[in-house]
């Protein structure tokens, strides 16, 4: 595996005028993949940076390597600096309890039998598990140590000669006693593994959060009680099953090469010819038929083919790398040319915790003050930043919608190797779909949860008291009390173009909305696009003023008007200093109803976040989720961390 010491070593840099000390923590070798830390040259950085301190956990390393057993990074180092501590156990590899911590610092050793948890709380062995510790360590300390290592060692350089006359993707070739032989999905992994059981071989399956989502594999582990026959059948079943699974679940080599960043010169794409199905796929929306599009993905939310052709123009030569897209269309079409799939995907960077709870982005957003692009990355997502709804047209009554939804992984992983992205983003599902979940969780994507999503489509009312009437009891009450009792402080206008300040002002606004809300934590909108909106006819501003202010405004939404009839608020901005004491957002939502109303549209798409505030209006609240592939789980784990803090 690669190892990226230039980044460790700028951080290092960064860290060393800041900290006395600096640690850093390691595997001596990796549970998963059998590969080995770079022991050498974070000893070359150690002696280096003298703040630097490293702690290895070689639980998997011990017995099978080293003198006496000491495991794999003492055979490395042969003798134990200053500044490391080593960890290992016997459970992994011997099969006895007890686990030993070393190091050479007198005071850390001490601190640590005081104050270390696992000191602290844990209870002593129990007899048995003495007596299998005692026994292990005299074998350790004999010579028959050594030929219990050169047992495996035999075993394991026959399992390697064996792989290497197979095309089978092992990912670490070493000689370590853990192979890993790549799946990539989850489900040909689950798939080769029962195939395997009914062969006769059990192994375990490496899945996430252990690896990557897309990572899935066999991880099997070598031992002195394995046979060389044993082996050998194994590997043997393995290369009758693999194409087998890879059929199954509708991939290829090439496919899970991919996922691991590796390629293959044997490798043919295998085209599946018996498909009835075709895709087509865009770079823009003017090569989309808009019929097409609007009757199927445009009928949601301003991205009809209208709204997506202007989308197109906003995103792009803007001065911030954030305000710069890439669009990409996709439809998928049956024998008969009817449409059963479409949707869009945007390219660009986004911020790591924009689903993440708010304690996490306020953190963040300290760090971006001075970082901008702390905890960004590239991202390529279903829909786009701005855009909220339903991004997605399937046609999951089709009896081939699986086959389409395949199709279009298949382009997306084409577009991937173009564009490397570190996060896959589909989103905007409804979490009660269990048969996308189950589909989606198949093709190595992990359901992550959003904001909850709000439509209004009851318009059956023609006055106040009607549209009350359809609320229950407690909005009723919250209607009389939190909006109709400040009508009459605020004023209400609809706008179809405003004046350079009055824009200015309504983008102030939205920014101070911006600045209080991390429901949803993503880049600011360039100014452009409220430019556009200011001179396009498919958008309005509702504003709300306050009379006692001289006609102040305190609020806007900026709404769009959709070719399918959809009222869409997509933008809203607030003046804090009187949003709360007039309760001037609730006073928005309601406005907008009723200039829907007006406008006989036919449903409101509300967006996501403030379900709550949404619902006391009459709005329909539905349960959001997205499922997200990344390419790796570092930037995932650290924000699982800045989230326990």
């Amino acid at each position: 595996m690669k190892y990226n010491l230039e980044m460790l070593e700028d951080k290092i840099r960064r860290l060393q005028s800041k900290c006395n000390k600096i640690w850093y923590m390691a595997d001596g070798m990796y549970s998963m993949y059998g590969d080995y830390a770079p022991v050498e040259e974070l000893m070359q950085l150690a002696q280096k940076y003298p703040q630097l301190h490293i702690y290895f956990d070689d639980v998997h390393g011990m017995s099978w390597k080293g003198k006496h057993g000491s495991g794999y990074v003492m055979s490395v180092l042969k003798e134990l600096p200053d500044r490391v501590i080593l960890f290992g156990t016997l459970s992994k590899t011997f099969g006895a309890s007890g686990a030993v911590m070393v190091c050479k610092d007198k005071k850390i050793h001490q601190r640590i039998k005081n104050f270390g948890g696992p000191l602290t709380f844990s209870v002593q062995l129990e007899p048995a598990s003495v007596g299998a510790a005692i026994a292990s360590a005299k074998i350790h300390l004999s010579d028959e140590i050594y030929t219990m290592q050169e047992e495996l060692f035999e075993r394991i350089a026959y399992f390697n000669e064996c792989l290497k006359k197979t095309d089978l993707p092992l990912i670490t070739d070493n000689d370590s006693p853990i192979f890993y032989i790549g799946a990539g999905m989850p489900e040909t992994g689950f798939n080769l593994v029962n195939r395997l059981i009914q062969s006769g071989f059990y192994v375990n399956t490496g899945i996430f959060p252990a690896v990557p989502v897309k990572n899935t594999g066999l991880r099997i582990t070598v031992s002195r009680s394995n046979e060389k026959e044993e082996i050998k059948g194994l590997v043997e079943a393995i290369v009758e099953n693999f194409p087998k699974a890879l059929e199954d679940t509708h991939t290829s080599l090439e496919r899970v090469l991919f996922a691991f960043g590796k390629s293959h010169n044997k490798i043919q794409v295998k085209n599946n010819s018996s498909s009835k199905l075709s895709v087509e796929s865009y770079d823009s929306i003017v090569q989309v038929d808009p019929d097409i599009w609007n009757e199927t993905v445009g009928n949601h939310g301003f991205y009809d083919w209208e709204g997506l052709k202007s989308l197109e123009n906003i995103f792009r030569s803007n001065a911030l790398p954030e305000h710069n897209y890439q669009f990409f269309y996709y439809l998928v079409k049956d024998e008969n040319d009817k449409c059963i799939l479409a949707t869009f995907f945007s390219f660009g960077l986004w911020k790591e915790d924009m689903l993440a709870p708010r304690s996490v982005s306020v953190k963040l957003e300290k760090e971006r003050e001075s970082n901008p692009y702390y905890h960004t990355s590239s991202c390529l997502s279903m829909g786009s930043m701005i855009t909220e709804g339903d991004h997605l047209y399937l046609c999951q009554e089709n009896s081939n919608w699986q086959e389409a939804f395949n199709l279009l992984l298949e382009e997306l992983e084409v577009l991937e190797k173009k564009l490397q992205q570190q996060y896959l983003i589909l989103r905007d599902f409804e979490t009660n779909n269990k048969a996308i979940k189950t589909f989606l969780h198949n093709k190595g994507f992990v359901q992550v949860a959003m904001p909850e999503a709000a439509v209004f489509e009851n318009f059956k009312w023609e006055n106040q008291a009607e549209y009350m009437a359809h609320l229950s009891k407690s909005s009723r009450k919250h209607f009389r009390k939190e909006i109709e009792a400040f009508e009459n402080k605020l004023e209400v206008k609809t706008r179809q173009e405003l004046t350079v300040n009055e824009l200015e002002k309504c983008y102030e606004l939205y920014l101070e909305v911006k600045k209080n809300n991390f429901g949803l934590n993503t880049f600011d909108y360039p100014y452009s696009l409220f430019r556009h909106m200011n001179v396009s006819l498919q958008w309005e501003f509702i504003l709300v003023y306050l009379k006692e202010e001289d006609m102040r405004p305190v609020g806007v939404m900026f709404c769009y008007k959709n070719s399918g009839n959809i009222y869409t608020p997509a933008v809203v901005g607030m003046d804090y200093e009187f949003s709360r004491e007039y309760n001037v957002y609730r006073q928005l939502l309601y406005q907008t109803i009723l200039r829907a109303k007006k406008l006989d549209s036919k449903r409101i798409d509300f967006g996501l976040t403030a379900g709550f505030e949404k619902r006391k209006v009459g709005a329909r609240v539905i349960d959001k989720c997205c499922y997200i592939q990344a390419r790796d789980n570092f930037a995932l784990e650290a924000l699982d961390l800045l989230r326990s803090d």
